[in-house]
């Protein structure tokens, strides 16, 4: 018997006539109808053959809209929810603003916030997120994320987290949500439940948040009391595992047999639904991580997803066979009818809660309109205030800051990156770097257009008289599936590394991981930006130059526990 009631309740607050739809959608709904509404596949524009299965053939309940233009994804999502009987979620993938549509703002990333240590901050992205997003017809965000940082390690969230302070990660986190949902979007707080304590990736493997239940209580289990209080829609579980609440919850459980959150029916019944006492939404992470699938055949682990509390499976590797692995736990009894009643029920109350029951309801501005609501002057002002306030100044070599052309003029680059979009190779970051400096009155010599292999390792008093300053100048950026983020220098011998730090004054910048002086210890001027783009770029130079004051707070520990890092 399902509990309609408790959809008046928290996160959901419906009225009698939006779970009358519930009801009435739900009862009207074939059985094959309602294994499509609890998937969610990932769309491209453009792509019309997962268009019609998605549409079409399987009538899923979400998608997930793959970065593109304004214009596309305005097209995509128009003709998503025309062709769609029951209206759609559609989500983004928006932890910095509505940057999935070109054209859209990215505020922040979660540390940059972070190092302003002020959480006002996450909620005007929040707000910012929903009102572009929204435009084009988003109405669920998979954001924010509310780990945290305990492991400098970790190669996949080091700029994703507000920090490692649990009290800020929690605040931070509710005021996303809040500013989010305000305007009309449903969160998706991840990735329950926690990562950040190990130092692997669940796209490679199932990790481990291997706190003790009290240390999770008092870290993971308060940011998702204070978002979920904050009326977070969804929350997303990842294939990571919580072993000392998973064995306290079921003490038969052995250790060969603890699961991780998307399967485990401690972690989403036990802790989530009655201890967290979360009414919303569960959702899967990417059940094509390659965590999803080591545990259990990945015919067994679709229905178990479900079987366990899941309510929506995040993507699929083969839709046909997915789907067709879900059906058969269904008539195995794997996953009963009830639960796939529920289930849908949660889905369709997520959507009643953002209004897509009223048919009425306009799921998108019209296109002008909505590009009027893309990159506001006052979103672009929010974006360089936190640019600004968060540049953080982690140790300084008396007497070399602020920084002239009068004074050193004559400066050698040697710039890292590796990662995804703007300044995601060397070349790219000298490129912005130089032109920058250059703007600015410096002469700039480049490492990398000598070619990857010259050496920095020059004959010492050559360098020193040819060089008044080295400016190092990495972008290296969390991203998933890279099991480690660290500096790997090019050369043998590390010949782009810092070699010259009695000799010439060297500067090292950090616009990606906020852990880099692991990798450089002795470099005596040290600066954390954490993301690499225009504002962020020119509120650094500011800095050196002494035209506004370095005023970021460390929001995670840079020296990573080393002793010579901090000297």
């Amino acid at each position: 018997m399902l509990n309609y009631e408790a959809l008046r309740e928290r996160p959901f607050f419906l009225k009698e006539e939006q779970i009358q739809w519930v009801r009435d959608t739900l009862a009207a709904m074939t059985t094959e109808e309602k294994l499509g509404q609890v998937f969610c596949a990932e769309i491209r524009a453009g792509d019309e053959a997962a268009f019609r299965k998605i549409t079409q053939e399987y009538k899923l309940g979400a998608v997930m809209c793959l970065p593109a233009s304004l214009e596309e994804m305005h097209g995509l999502i128009g003709r998503l929810q025309k062709e769609s009987a029951v209206p759609m979620l559609i989500a983004g993938n928006l932890e910095e603003g509505a940057d999935a549509i070109r054209g859209g703002t990215n505020i922040a990333n979660n540390l940059e916030i972070g190092a302003t240590g002020n959480s006002a901050f996450a909620r005007q992205m929040g707000a910012i997120t929903a009102a572009e997003a929204t435009a084009v017809g988003m109405n669920w965000a998979f954001a924010p994320v509310i780990d945290i940082g305990m492991n400098w390690r970790n190669p996949v969230i080091a700029t994703r987290v507000f920090g490692s302070d649990p009290a800020f990660v929690a605040e931070a986190g509710a005021a996303f949500t809040q500013g989010l949902q305000a305007g009309g979007m449903a969160a998706a707080i991840k990735h329950f439940p926690g990562d950040g304590v190990d130092e692997r990736d669940q796209h490679f493997s199932p990790t481990v948040n291997s706190l003790s239940c009290e240390e999770w209580d008092s870290t993971y289990g308060e940011a998702y009391r204070r978002s979920i209080e904050a009326g977070a829609l969804t929350v997303m579980v990842g294939h990571i595992m919580q072993p000392a609440w998973s064995m306290r919850l079921n003490p038969s459980l052995r250790k060969a047999d603890v699961l991780p959150g998307s399967t485990s029916p401690e972690l989403l019944q036990g802790l989530l639904r009655k201890r967290l006492g979360f009414n919303g939404m569960i959702s899967t992470d990417s059940t094509t991580m390659t965590g999803f699938d080591q545990l259990l055949p990945r015919s067994r682990a679709i229905p178990a997803a479900i079987a366990a509390g899941c309510d929506m499976i995040l993507f699929t590797k083969d839709m046909d066979e997915d789907i067709a692995a879900l059906r058969s736990g269904l008539e195995q009894g794997v996953v009963t009818a009830g639960r796939l009643n529920e289930a849908v029920m949660r889905v369709l109350a997520v959507k009643a809660a953002l209004g897509l029951a009223d048919c009425q309801r306009q799921f998108q501005l019209p296109l002008e309109e909505a590009r009027s609501r893309f990159g506001k002057a006052e979103y672009r002002a929010v974006e360089r205030s936190c640019a600004d306030l968060s540049v953080t100044l982690v140790k300084a070599q008396e007497g070399l800051l602020p920084l002239s052309p009068e004074r050193r003029k004559r400066v050698y680059l040697v710039t890292y990156a590796e990662g995804r979009g703007f300044g995601s190779s060397a070349e790219a970051v000298a490129v912005a770097m130089k032109g920058k400096l250059e703007q600015r009155g410096f002469q700039v010599t480049c490492h990398c257009d000598a070619g990857e292999d010259a050496p920095i390792r020059g004959g010492h008093r050559a360098m020193a008289e040819q060089y008044d300053l080295i400016l190092y100048a990495t972008n290296l950026n969390s991203i998933s599936n890279k099991a480690v983020c660290r500096l790997d220098w090019s050369n043998s011998m590390g010949k782009d590394a810092p070699d010259f730090l009695e000799e010439i004054p060297t500067i090292f910048i950090s616009f990606g991981n906020p852990y880099h002086l692991v990798d450089v210890p002795r470099v005596k001027t040290y600066i954390n930006a954490y993301k690499f783009k225009e504002s962020v770029i020119d509120a650094v130079l500011d800095k050196l130059l002494g035209k506004s004051p370095f005023l970021g707070k460390t929001p995670v520990d840079p020296y990573c526990g080393f002793w010579d890092t901090a000297l």
